[in-house]
This record gives structure tokens, C-alpha cells and sequence, in this order.
């Protein structure tokens, strides 16, 4: 019978067999890491996570009060710090939102800058308290409502997401970036863990759509 015959495979056998039937990856396309890529269940882009982890930054502390753009964008590109100053890497995140979304200073601070760089639309702000020399975010590529020398709160919209440009390519996305004089930090650093946490879950009625 086909029972006797499974309890007397290898357990090895027996686990491979039963992966297969559930369409798991077997243990040796888990070893090599070539199995298929795990599905997630469509949904906002607010509640894709963003492990807190990929923030931790001493050196920076947790101050701003809200997301440059949306509640909690979809992160398209992480912090990928390059070795040396000039080596490869991505020097800030890039977070998904649509073109004309409103663009919000995570912190209070004043402009520093507010203009186009090579075509490109950049509002910079040095954070409120941050030492000397400051922190300064940079937010791009962003058609800016506010000048230099402008005094800004948490929350005060700084302009509006244009077009992609050749940083994001065809994925609408802000560039965000931060900065110590010239070292570039991990932006994501200054965001405080209710921040990065998951909006809580809300109940609603059995008829919305």
C-alpha cells in the first residue's frame, strides 16, 4: 500500500515529497536560494513594511514628526551607503507617490535651498537643533512652494512631486536624502518608531466596497 511505502522512505524523502505536493521550493533549491520568490498579498503601499532595523543610526537622532510624502510610502529603493565617498551607492531612499503629491517637511528647520540643480527641481532644509553643522534633508524632484531663508514646521508642504526623472525612471518616486556637511546619512534614521510602524487596523462595515 502506498502508506507503508511512505513511512518507510527516508524522512529527507518524506519532507522533499511533501514540499513538492505544497509547491514549496525542495531543500535543495532552499540551500541555494533559487526557489520562487514569495508572493505578498496586494495592498496600500502604506503597509508594506519598512524594518526599523535599516534606520538604526546613532549618530542621528529620531525627530521628525512626519513622511515626506503620503503616511507611510512604499520604500522603492533603500539606503545603500557606498564604500568610499566615491563609490557606488544610492546616498538616500526612494519613496513612491504620484506626481503632484504634496511634499512635507519631515522636521522643523529652514531652506537652505530651493531651485533646480541640472534640470532637476531640489528643496533642501537644515533641521532645527541638529548641532554645526546641521542636518539637511534634501527633497527631489520637487517643484518648490517655499524660498530660502523660509522658517518650516513639521508638516509644511514644501512643493509638489514632479514628473519621474532619470534618478526613479518610469516608477514616480521622491528622492530623500540627508546630510552632515557633506557625509551622506541614512534619511529613514530620523524617523521615530511610531513612525515606521504600521498604521493600526480599522473595522469597517461589512458593505464598503
Amino acid at each position: 500500500m502506498r502508506v507503508n511505502r511512505c513511512v518507510r522512505l527516508p524522512q529527507g524523502l518524506l519532507l522533499f515529497l511533501t514540499l513538492t505536493v505544497l509547491g514549496a521550493p525542495g531543500p535543495a533549491a532552499l540551500a541555494r536560494g533559487t526557489g520562487p520568490a514569495p508572493t505578498h498579498e496586494a495592498g496600500p503601499a502604506s503597509r508594506v513594511p519598512v524594518p526599523a532595523a535599516a534606520a538604526a543610526d546613532p549618530t542621528v537622532p529620531a525627530l521628525a514628526r512626519a513622511w515626506p510624502v503620503g503616511v507611510r510610502p512604499f520604500v522603492v529603493r533603500g539606503w545603500e551607503p557606498p564604500a568610499t565617498a566615491y563609490s557606488r551607492g544610492h546616498r538616500g531612499v526612494d519613496l513612491a507617490a504620484a506626481p503632484g503629491a504634496p511634499v512635507r517637511a519631515v522636521a522643523p528647520g529652514r531652506v537652505s535651498f530651493a531651485g533646480r540643480v541640472a534640470g532637476r527641481g531640489v528643496v533642501s532644509v537644515e533641521l532645527s537643533g541638529t548641532g554645526a553643522p546641521p542636518l539637511r534633508t534634501t527633497y527631489g524632484p520637487v517643484r518648490a512652494s517655499v524660498r530660502k531663508g523660509d522658517e518650516v514646521l513639521a508638516g509644511r508642504v514644501l512643493g509638489t512631486l514632479e514628473a519621474p526623472d532619470t534618478h526613479c525612471g518610469p516608477t514616480p518616486c521622491l528622492h530623500w536624502g540627508l546630510l552632515r556637511d557633506t557625509v551622506y546619512l541614512n534619511p529613514l534614521s530620523l524617523l521615530p518608531p511610531w513612525l515606521l510602524r504600521a498604521p493600526p487596523s480599522r473595522l469597517l462595515p461589512l458593505d464598503t466596497p
